[in-house]
């Protein structure tokens, strides 16, 4: 397994947009804490947040390619477990065709999107992630014009793959953003 200084920095090997770094370390953190929270051992907290971290690495580089780019090509080529390559190729089953189907593939399916916009949520709340609540997140997920190019139906499968009241998954992402501040 890679350290994750390494995959910190394949990810700024590839990724420039401060926005996107920010959402990658998003998910980072909300898969490690997911891990966490189902008792996973040291290395595969690891590997849940270093696909979390690796996602979207092709994104900026090769948006046509994603993330077919990196699981075919770039990971591989790295050294990255075959189970982290098969989850970020899971996180997108709409261009890969894999759906999401082991734990780790449906966390991080879980993770993305939600993730994303409840990032944009916190960015038009002036006190951000501190007091939000669930019902701010809810409420801004039934106005279809706000953070419009995210689908809320992946949103609201996610939760289904988990198996986590939709409600319950938001409330434990605003805890771990509220908690870990900036990224790493």
């Amino acid at each position: 397994m890679k350290k994750r200084d390494e995959s910190v920095e394949l990810l700024q090997q590839y990724i420039e947009n401060e926005n996107l770094r920010h959402h990658c370390h998003m998910v980072a953190r909300a898969m490690e804490a997911y891990a966490r929270k189902l008792d996973k051992f040291h290395e595969e907290i690891e590997a849940w947040w270093t696909a979390g971290l690796l996602h979207d690495l092709d994104w900026e580089k090769y948006p046509e390619e994603h993330p077919k780019k990196a699981v075919e090509e770039i990971l591989p080529e790295e050294g990255y477990p075959e189970a982290i390559i098969n989850a970020i190729e899971a996180h997108a089953p709409e261009r890969t065709g894999r759906e999401p189907e082991t734990e780790i593939e449906r966390y991080l399916f879980a993770c993305d999107e939600l993730s994303g916009f409840m990032n944009a949520v916190s960015l038009v709340r002036p006190n951000g992630f501190a007091d939000m609540r669930v019902k701010s997140v809810t409420k801004k997920l039934k106005d279809s014009s706000f953070a419009a190019d995210v689908p809320r139906d992946d949103i609201k499968k996610a939760a289904q793959l988990i198996d986590t009241d939709l409600n319950d998954h938001i409330a434990f992402l605003i805890e771990v953003f509220k908690e870990e501040g900036q990224p790493q």
